[in-house]
């Protein structure tokens, strides 16, 4: 089967659940995949390899300033004409199937040209029942018409009744973690203001990671880190808790390795809201509405997450994906929803949901 993957390229959880994808779909022979990426400059893209000859185009995203999404932002620097030229000049021809994350040029695209199309994404959850915070009717005709495809497979944490899958994580708690230090990832908020808040805390070592950071460099108790893949991980695998905005993939991981999480969502981005809700609701992290010193400070005495494990092989996607029968996901739904081993704090709170 020839397939196009179209991934949004704006933040870096997109990536990574696409690099998994790659690296099985490279194992079979029965697939061949090209990737299609937009939302960040061409040059911006790092750690690509598994991508093969992979394109990318401007297409859209989201501006934020001061720790929220902001309108003027967003429409200063949307390129709509651009936008229209990529999704014409597309050539989809010779797919059998896009599969689609989030990405609007090859969405739209595969639409114009009549190629089937799959969305299997976080925003592909919230065109079903599932929790909600903060939503707008331009939030509901962003995630309608943003990327649009004939079949959505929503990813998330749980899968509420509906057609959603648990995403797929490779990393594993270490063996030995130090836990010697709190991972700070807040790339939208004002690195003074983060700083600000941490600095009484001096009992405390903090890990922070940021796209403003120029130069590795400490600050009393504080290490401020440029963003690093590598670096990034290890201090994610070896860190005694996680502070972070509702981004879904770092949530996920620190899920994964059982890191207890205090969540800042991004002020107008009802995802991330939403994300925090779902978190609440699971009683897997503690919310965090400003950058407030004695939040953290509570926080930082909250007993370790039970966390959640889920699957780290996509192969039964693929092989749902290779039978053709896309409108029914129940099958591929039952099987990987089966893998995911829930704590019992969370089993419980789910029987109190009546799920």
């Amino acid at each position: 089967m020839k397939i196009l993957y179209g991934v949004q390229g704006t933040g870096n959880g997109h990536i990574a659940r696409a690099r998994i994808m790659a690296a099985a779909m490279a194992r079979r022979s029965d697939i061949d995949v090209d990737f299609v990426f937009s939302g960040r400059a061409s040059d911006a893209y790092f750690d690509m390899q598994c991508f093969g000859n992979y394109r990318t185009f401007t297409g859209l995203t989201f501006q934020t300033h001061r720790g929220q999404v902001s309108q003027w932002h967003t429409l200063k620097q949307a390129k709509p004409l651009q936008l229209i030229s990529d999704i014409r000049q597309l050539d989809v021809s010779g797919y059998d199937l896009l599969l689609n994350d989030f990405e609007p040029v090859t969405a739209w695209a595969a639409r114009r040209h009549g190629l089937p199309s799959i969305s299997v994404s976080h925003q592909a959850a919230f065109t079903f029942n599932v929790p909600r915070q903060g939503e707008q009717l331009s939030d509901k005709l962003i995630m309608r018409c943003f990327a649009p495809t004939d079949v959505q497979l929503g990813v998330h944490w749980f899968h509420f009744d509906q057609p959603i899958v648990p995403p797929f994580i490779n990393d594993k708690p270490v063996t030995a973690p130090t836990n010697s230090h709190i991972l700070v990832y807040l790339p939208f908020e004002d690195i003074d203001e983060i700083r600000l808040m941490l600095e009484p805390l001096t009992e405390q070592k903090f890990v922070c990671f940021h796209p403003g950071v120029t130069h590795e460099h400490k600050q009393g108790h504080i290490h401020w880190f440029r963003p690093s893949k590598p670096g990034f991980r290890s201090a994610l695998q070896h860190c005694a808790g996680v502070i972070s905005n509702g981004g879904f993939e770092l949530a996920s991981e620190s899920l994964q390795l059982k890191k207890k999480l205090l969540v800042k969502p991004l002020r107008g981005q009802f995802e991330q809201m939403s994300n925090l809700k779902t978190l609440m609701t699971l009683g897997l992290c503690q919310p965090l509405y400003q950058l407030d010193t004695d939040t953290v400070e509570d926080w930082l005495c909250e007993p370790d997450s039970e966390g959640l494990e889920f699957p780290d092989d996509p192969t039964p996607m693929l092989d749902w994906i290779l039978t053709g029968n896309w409108n029914n996901t129940q099958p591929l739904c039952d099987a990987l929803w089966k893998q995911v081993k829930f704590g019992p704090k969370t089993r419980e709170r789910l029987m109190s949901l009546a799920f």
